[in-house]
């Protein structure tokens, strides 16, 4: 890749793992949206879906499915780091050390029903998106973004919930709030993905000049 291609590829990377982390904080928390109980991750979350698709689309399936195994590392990375934070005694005038766990700790069985959808079906949405695009010959971007990301989408929000909270809590509610507003992201995410791959295609085509060492 030259300089600018690199550039690029490192922001979206970056902005991936970004999204994907604060994502998993801004879950312990429920929100409303139309009526529907979503937890505040869910744009984050779904901000991902619209960057695997940009980077399948310029820089082909295996790149993609590159960043989203360094995203489960990640995961993994700052579930250690988190866990250590809880777990170590805090300052004798710090104060906060409960609502610090309950904001930032998680039950395992919620942390790895994460992991879990997480790699499955971001690993799924790579796949799908290459194979649509090998069906129409490359043609129809809107097409394999969407198909993609509502395929994928699903079998993630169905995978957490259900590994997640089942036994716990009425689980088709869940699913059926998380995937109203997945698939209304999901299909206004579309203008975006066209913005992006527009935008990198152009960066690709007119490269920086190199420089004399």
């Amino acid at each position: 890749m030259n300089s600018k291609e690199t550039t690029a590829f490192i922001y979206l990377a970056a902005a991936f793992v970004a999204a994907l982390v604060i994502a998993n904080v801004l879950a312990t928390k429920i929100i409303t949206v139309g009526g529907i109980f979503v937890p505040a991750g869910v744009l984050a979350y779904s901000i991902t879906f619209a960057i695997t698709d940009t980077l399948a689309e310029v820089w082909g399936r295996a790149r993609a499915q590159l960043l989203v195994t360094a995203g489960f590392v990640v995961q993994l990375m700052v579930w250690g780091l988190v866990m250590l934070a809880i777990e170590l005694p805090a300052a004798p005038f710090w104060e906060h050390q409960q609502a610090f766990s309950t904001v930032l700790g998680s039950t395992n069985r919620i942390i790895v029903a994460s992991l879990i959808a997480y790699a499955i079906s971001q690993s799924f949405d790579v796949w799908v998106f290459h194979r649509v695009k090998l069906m129409f010959n490359s043609r129809h971007l809107w097409l394999r973004n969407n198909v993609s990301t509502l395929l994928s989408q699903s079998l993630d929000t169905c995978l957490f919930v259900v590994i997640a909270f089942y036994g716990q809590f009425p689980i088709w509610p869940l699913i059926v709030g998380q995937l109203t507003v997945k698939y209304v992201i999901a299909i206004l995410d579309t203008p975006v993905v066209y913005g992006l791959v527009h935008l990198l295609r152009m960066r690709m085509a007119n490269p920086a000049p190199s420089r004399a060492l």
